[in-house]
């Protein structure tokens, strides 16, 4: 397929957004690609300190009082994605591709999410580290230690066929994330396996938007896209 074959993908990254507002944004982007009135994104960006809480309801695995969230300044969600309970803040890069799937009447929804697995395992493998899968778990792994959660959500399409992408992939980059959010719950429902980071697995310093930026290319191996013509980091990235 050559790329004039390609859709065009809106590719952004926003150095840090509150979650409520980014939840907001992927709602209103969700309606204007069903709609037509808006291009298909990926959105690369960081929260404020955040657990989000998904569809499998598990309000038992948040190991913490509302006033000790208060206290740490975490903020909480309940949200329509799937899964269960994770952390999101600084230090931790999150992807909310939303994408059309499905529109020709084949809709593989686990494929969906073993290509979010890939980019990931891709990235990860460009510095030498071995990402991988647990057949029981969705996300990504080194070792016992989970690097990436993935949540997602389908949209069913109001005027076509098939499903808007929403949510996405929670990549932890920065050393020490796992003391500073992860503690305070039980990560996905996992009890008996830890979180580890980018940085703990190179044993090296990242910045946020470098690993936005090296990101992407493995994210369109995957999902082959047209990426539209960018500016800086803080409204579009530059992919080329």
């Amino acid at each position: 397929m050559s790329s004039t074959e390609l859709s065009l993908l809106e590719i952004s990254y926003l150095p840090l957004i509150e979650y409520g507002a980014a939840w907001e944004l992927q709602k209103a982007a969700v309606q204007a690609i069903d709609a037509g009135t808006g291009p298909e994104r990926l959105i690369l960006l960081q929260h404020p300190p955040t657990y989000t809480i998904g569809s499998q309801h598990h309000p038992e695995h948040l190991l913490l009082s509302a006033e000790q969230l208060k206290e740490k300044g975490i903020a909480l969600f309940e949200i329509d994605r799937g899964g269960d309970i994770t952390y999101h803040g600084p230090g931790q890069l999150v992807g909310y591709p939303l994408l059309k799937l499905g529109m020709d009447g084949k809709v593989d929804l686990h494929g969906y999410l073993r290509r979010l697995e890939a980019v990931i395992i891709d990235f990860l493998a460009s510095y030498g580290i071995e990402g991988s899968r647990k057949p029981e778990y969705t996300g990504v792994w080194v070792g016992d230690q989970k690097i990436c959660a993935i949540g997602v959500k389908f949209n069913k399409s109001k005027h076509r066929r098939g499903f808007i992408t929403s949510h996405g992939f929670a990549f932890n980059v920065t050393a020490g994330i796992g003391e500073r959010g992860f503690q305070g719950i039980i990560p996905c429902g996992i009890a008996e396996y830890g979180v580890t980071s980018l940085e703990e697995c190179a044993g090296r310093s990242f910045e946020l938007g470098e690993v936005a930026r090296e990101l992407v290319p493995c994210f369109l191996k995957h999902f082959p896209y047209e990426a539209a013509a960018a500016v800086e980091p803080t409204d579009v990235l530059q992919t080329d």
